[in-house]
């Protein structure tokens, strides 16, 4: 008989193991020496507990889930129950039961894991589900639903918490989603309606443009196309295209009317240029009148001027305010001192101030008038024409009071 410490092997070949229950039969080999015998099941054992250090090897380092590792230690603890080998099956089956706590450990760790990871999808969910409503209740139509797509997104990469809470919270997002795709669907069908309106509305308003085009009433035209102006912003935005395309003619109809006008505006400052170059000779004399030492010959050599000023015809409209502002100065000027006699000299000064403010007043509503009709008939040469005489009446008014203040 040949044994070891922890089996046996007799004369027909049975093999022993010495287990803590008492002997057990594992086996025979018959065709072998005893030695042989006892090496073939040893040789098991030593197999057997080579699986067992794999396994506390896989549980030790978390490789296998606790499911997965609870599975392979109930298989190998039968296999050890069961073996049909010859060795310490009580220190395998020891090491074996070693492990049951630590699975359970890292079961409670993963469980806690599970558990946080789960409130941190919940969170983000919850922070999704918020934003979500806060954009079906706002306007940006544009940005809100690139917004929406990408916390859909979000939401696809986060994992499931628990059904109930999961499906309450999707139904919130889904609702918000749908809610701002029904607004804005609503929204745009609105604006292409205002769209719609509005290309209608600049369609006529470029017929209208357009048919203005080859005017040559230059002040009433150029009104009208400033009320047409105002009545295409006041359209609002038609389709771009078509928006694009209608003021492209619109704004071409504008360009060839203006363009006229400002042609035709130079011819004339042309033709007057001439008209100019003879006014500033007659400003020379004018101005050379001042300052005033003979009255009588001061005015008399002004009128003579004056006469040939207005046979001199119309100038630029560029040099108008200049060369009449200039006139005007030597006029006053030879005003203020025929007043300055005048009021030293009259024994009636304040009659005849008073009357002067009378007569000027009554000139002055009739210029106004003048104006008015002018501004209404859009004639801006002879509005800018009577806007100049009017503010020279009414600095010869503002004289004539203040020489009837000397009087009063």
């Amino acid at each position: 008989m040949t044994s070891n410490e922890w089996g046996r092997v007799d004369a027909e070949g049975n093999v022993y193991v010495t287990a803590s229950e008492g002997e057990r039969w594992v086996g025979q080999y018959p065709d072998g020496s005893p030695e042989e015998a006892l090496k073939l099941f040893t040789d098991r054992f030593d197999q057997l507990a080579f699986e067992v250090e794999q396994l506390e090897r896989r549980v030790h380092t978390a490789k296998a889930t606790p499911e997965e590792a609870t599975d392979a230690v109930k298989l190998v603890r039968t296999k050890v129950a069961e073996a049909h080998a010859v060795g310490d099956l009580a220190s395998l089956a020891a090491r074996l039961d070693a492990l049951t706590p630590v699975i359970a450990t890292q079961r409670e760790a993963r469980k806690a894991e599970r558990a946080a990871r789960a409130q941190e999808a919940r969170t983000e969910k919850e922070r999704i589900v918020t934003e979500a409503e806060t954009l079906a209740q706002g306007t940006d139509w544009r940005n809100g639903a690139n917004r929406l797509r990408d916390l859909l997104e979000q939401w696809k990469v986060l994992p499931r918490i628990d059904r109930a809470g999961d499906e309450a919270l999707w139904k919130r997002f889904s609702t918000a989603r749908t809610a701002y795709t029904r607004r804005r669907k609503a929204h745009f069908a609105e604006v292409n309606e205002k769209r719609e309106g509005a290309r209608a509305i600049k369609e006529q308003l470029v017929v209208e443009a357009e048919a203005l085009a080859d005017s040559t009433e230059w002040g009433p035209t150029a009104g009208r196309y400033r009320d047409l102006m105002q009545r295409w912003k006041a359209a609002g935005p038609a389709p771009k295209d078509v928006d694009d395309a209608l003021w492209k003619r619109f704004r071409g109809a504008q360009d060839a009317f203006f363009g006229a006008r400002d042609a035709a505006n130079a011819a004339i400052d042309a033709e007057f240029a001439a008209n100019a170059d003879v006014k500033e000779q007659l400003l020379v004399e004018a101005e050379a009148l001042l300052p005033v030492e003979d009255l009588g010959a001061a005015k008399a050599a002004f009128r003579d001027i004056a006469d040939r000023w207005d046979a001199a015809g119309k100038v630029p409209r560029d040099r108008i305010r200049d060369l009449e502002g200039r006139m005007r100065k030597v006029e006053q000027a030879i005003k203020a001192v025929e007043d300055e006699q005048w009021r030293k000299s009259d024994p009636e000064k304040s009659a005849r101030a008073d009357d002067m403010i009378t007569k000027l007043e009554a000139a002055i509503a009739e210029v106004e008038d003048d104006l008015a009709k002018a501004r209404t008939s859009g004639d801006a040469k002879r509005v800018a024409s009577l806007e100049e005489n009017l503010e020279s009446r009414k600095q010869f008014l503002e004289m004539a009071r203040r020489a009837s203040a000397d009087f009063s």
